[in-house]
């Protein structure tokens, strides 16, 4: 816990949820399967019909601004589903009333508000959880820790590809989709979760050249994206992101090539292991075949797993798994792309010192 909160013991913790568009489904679905730590105490949205909809759903007060569900409710952490840009604000905002603050991905757009964020939850002694909730997909969880027990001896490649389809009706629904302010491209939003494993598998970067495009959708931001990688390590990769995937979402897939294993792990969003090969045999490897798994939808089932460690933080039992300063590393990542693309040249990390 933050030196100057106390954990939160003897009653179930209350949560608020801001943006009641299509992530927040996830978010509402996690607590209730952790309502017996969780109490849902209000949302907010500034679309009426949203607000009513989650209202009337949930049965919980609905509040259309931020400023009102703080002053009306006694939230102890607030969850942010709204347009990526806003989140810092947001996140600043109540920091500063004492609660703790959950943001779904990008944590920000820009490199200096997402210090900003990390810096008020600091002075304001609350928590700030960056959601990451791939990272608890068994077929990711395996592979965390092949990597860390090192049976990939030196990693020689790394591919990771998000071949996806947006149709432009997807960015003609909200008027902030597809926005460099409030949303950022296919790199930034929907391939966040798998730039995140980029560092969290394999481990700090040394550099990276991109190229992005705008191929297709009339948005601000890019459709495609290509990513060289270097690792301090030594190993090289790419990622390879697109949303004109034709006609639907094809693979959201890591291949892993090593000394002494190779691993992909695909499907439409990293939910099957098709390749598993290791110099050594483990107990573990007999659980690749139970560790795959159906999925409609690219966002996984992490959210009820990612919740669990926010309720064990807050209760002063764990330490968050992806607080702020791990949710800068994959959006300094980011913004290093982004910015070798725009000048194009190869941008070394970290962005500074």
């Amino acid at each position: 816990m933050p030196q100057g909160k106390k954990p939160i013991e003897n009653r179930r913790i209350r949560i608020a949820v801001v943006g009641c568009g299509r992530i927040s489904v996830n978010h509402f679905g996690a607590i209730e399967a952790h309502k017996e730590h969780l109490q849902l105490v209000g949302v907010c949205d500034t679309d009426g019909k949203a607000l009513q909809a989650a209202e009337d759903k949930y049965k919980v007060m609905g509040f259309d601004s931020l400023s009102e569900l703080l002053n009306a409710t006694d939230a102890d952490v607030v969850t942010l589903c709204t347009p990526s840009g806003l989140h810092p604000e947001q996140a600043i905002q109540v920091a500063r009333t004492g609660r703790h603050v959950m943001t779904e991905k990008p944590m920000a757009t820009r490199w200096n508000d997402g210090l900003r964020m990390v810096r008020a939850c600091d002075e304001a002694d609350v928590h700030l959880f960056v959601v990451k909730q791939n990272r608890r997909n068994a077929t990711l969880q395996l592979l965390k820790r092949a990597v860390d027990r090192k049976r990939f001896g030196r990693i020689h490649m790394v591919t990771i590809n998000v071949f996806w389809t947006r149709p432009q009706s997807y960015y003609d629904s909200a008027k902030w989709r597809g926005t460099w302010e409030f949303d950022g491209g296919a790199l930034m939003n929907q391939a966040s979760h798998y730039v995140d494993l980029v560092d969290w598998l394999i481990g700090p970067v040394e550099s990276v050249q991109a190229y992005v495009a705008t191929l297709a959708r009339n948005i601000q931001v890019e459709d495609t994206a290509t990513v060289g990688v270097r690792w301090r390590s030594g190993a090289l990769g790419s990622i390879n992101v697109t949303m004109l995937t034709y006609p639907k979402n094809l693979e959201g897939s890591i291949t892993i090539i090593g000394e002494k294993g190779t691993v992909r792990i695909g499907g439409v969003a990293v939910n099957e292991i098709q390749a598993w090969e290791f110099e050594d045999k483990q107990p573990e490897d007999e659980q690749v075949k139970s560790a795959n798994y159906e999925t409609t939808s690219v966002y996984g089932f992490g959210h009820p797993s990612y919740y669990d460690n926010v309720v064990k933080s807050l209760r002063g039992e764990a330490e968050p798994e992806t607080d702020g300063r791990e949710g800068l590393r994959s959006l300094e990542l980011l913004i290093a792309s982004y910015l070798s693309a725009r000048d194009g040249r190869r941008v070394a990390l970290p962005l500074e010192f």
